[in-house]
């Protein structure tokens, strides 16, 4: 039996992940005040999944009023119901901050109501948890069961459960892959991206790193992970002489950012990977390295901002890498299937392929050359061969595209003024429709001659008979037909058309 590759994590929290290191700072116990952001239980113990509290208050979301009237004609923002906002005493929802998206869970009241909360933010010190409704109504009467004091329950749910180990499984990687980049290249973390699943999240750095430095912060950080290293928080009261700061490069880009002006929770949480870093952060870290596996995408993302540069490095982690190791391999495996070889050989067929096309493509081109030169060729005996100074036709053909009528067009006009015959005046249009129809199809139309008037004339005249969408200028006027081209039908009124030109 093949072996699968399982993200395990603990089953449970160490009673030493949480530290408290001010001797003065407490989790507020009264039940009618909430706990601050930075002492939640997400954060004390991010491998809880139910949580009972109580309800501290509850209200509908305040729209922002518009800074001014839109403008006329502009569309209005869809507005999907209305959304209660809820504060409760604690909560394992995670809300959003430090890099991190918000957690989503639901929020139950005895067993008369579960409300799913969709997002959680920080406003100011406190955890806001947001639930949508259908209607204004609905709103009420769940708001009229939050009172302050109410008993609840806070669940993540299975897909919030996945949700939280994927975004600690990577959050955490960050803050080792930042510790080593720093340690082993003297690399700062500008900023990062813990993007959406399942795609891989980045760390912003100076430079990019050549191949040889992308294996050896590889085997660093995996070699920490192999190891296990544990990971703690610690928690203390922020005050004026510990506020995080942050550095900056020669260039002046800060490294990272600084503290949300508008957070006023009094507690500063740092997150120590034991003999590796010590890092301030709000986020859900496991509280091990253990199963981590990260894994760096080889290349680097080269940005530019005016006068400075920086990289984008790639990496994926937990369920997250499994997820992608999943997907290349049947990527790998349909595409072996489909070239008929064994997936080790997929590269080597795929560039035999590659190859076999641009000598396709060669012939082909050199094909339409010459098919080309024929049509122009035939065209231009057609026009001589026709008494007195004026001669117009309409070709249809099936299948081209217009760059390929417009080079026809492009060697007549050449042939014609190499001729002996450049005393005549013409007027030719091309029509090219799918071989297939149906009612989307669209027919080409190429309109070109000796003289712009005689175009442009015909040009409008399709576009009243036949509702041709186009225009043009000078000797050449192209446009598009919808429909089912019919020779009988709207072939024969260009025919008409055409031969109504005086030329």
């Amino acid at each position: 039996m093949a072996a699968a590759a399982i993200v395990l994590s603990p089953v449970k929290t160490p009673g030493d992940y949480h530290r408290i290191v001010s001797p003065t700072l407490n989790i507020p116990t009264d039940v009618a005040r909430p706990i601050p952001v930075g002492l939640l239980s997400c954060q004390r113990d991010p491998l809880l999944r139910q949580l009972d509290t109580y309800a501290v208050d509850a209200f509908p979301l305040q729209a922002d009023a518009p800074k001014k009237p839109p403008r006329k004609g502009a569309k209005l923002p869809r507005l999907e119901g209305t959304v209660l906002q809820v504060i409760l005493h604690d909560t394992i929802i995670f809300p959003e901050g430090g890099g991190q998206p918000s957690d989503v869970g639901y929020i139950s009241v005895g067993s008369s109501m579960t409300l799913e909360v969709f997002e959680a933010k920080r406003i100011g010190g406190h955890a806001i948890h947001s639930i949508r409704f259908p209607t204004l109504d609905e709103l009420q009467k769940a708001q009229l069961l939050l009172p302050t004091g109410t008993n609840v329950v806070v669940t993540l749910g299975d897909n919030g459960c996945r949700r939280r180990l994927d975004h600690m499984t990577l959050h955490t990687s960050q803050h080792l892959l930042s510790a080593i980049l720093e340690q082993r290249l003297q690399l700062p973390t500008l900023s990062w991206s813990l993007t959406i699943h399942p795609s891989p999240c980045y760390v912003e750095i100076p430079r990019g790193l050549t191949p040889e430095e992308v294996f050896l912060i590889q085997e660093e950080t995996n070699a920490l992970v192999f190891e296990g290293r544990r990971v703690h928080i610690e928690v203390e009261e922020l005050h004026v002489d510990n506020i995080p700061g942050v550095a900056k490069l020669d260039n002046g880009r800060p490294v990272g950012k600084a503290l949300p002006s508008d957070y006023t929770g009094g507690v500063k949480r740092t997150v120590v990977i034991d003999g590796v870093d010590r890092n301030p952060c709000c986020g859900t870290h496991l509280p091990s390295l253990h199963n981590l596996q990260l894994f760096l995408l080889p290349h680097t993302e080269a940005l530019s901002r005016s006068s400075t540069t920086s990289a984008r490095l790639y990496f994926l982690a937990g369920p997250r890498l499994i997820t992608h190791l999943t997907s290349t391999h049947n990527q790998i495996t349909q595409a072996s299937s489909i070239l008929s070889c064994g997936a080790p050989q997929v590269p080597g067929r795929v560039l035999q392929v590659v190859e076999e096309r641009k000598a396709a493509e060669k012939r082909a081109v050199d094909l339409e050359s010459q098919l080309v030169s024929i049509v122009a060729k035939e065209l231009l005996h057609s026009v001589t061969q026709v008494n007195g100074e004026r001669f117009s036709a309409h070709v249809h053909r099936n299948d081209d595209p217009l760059v390929f009528l417009a080079t026809i067009a492009s060697e007549f006009t050449r042939l014609w003024i190499a001729s002996e015959h450049t005393s005549k005046q013409y007027l030719l249009v091309f029509t090219s429709s799918p071989t297939s129809q149906t009612t989307t199809s669209t027919t080409l139309v190429l309109v070109f001659g000796s003289e712009d008037a005689s175009v442009k004339e015909i040009g409008e005249t399709l576009k009243l008979k036949l509702a041709v969408k186009g225009g043009g200028k000078g000797p050449r006027w192209s446009g598009k037909w919808t429909g089912v081209w019919k020779p009988a039908k709207e072939g024969e009124l260009v025919d008409k058309a055409v031969g109504g030109v005086p030329i």
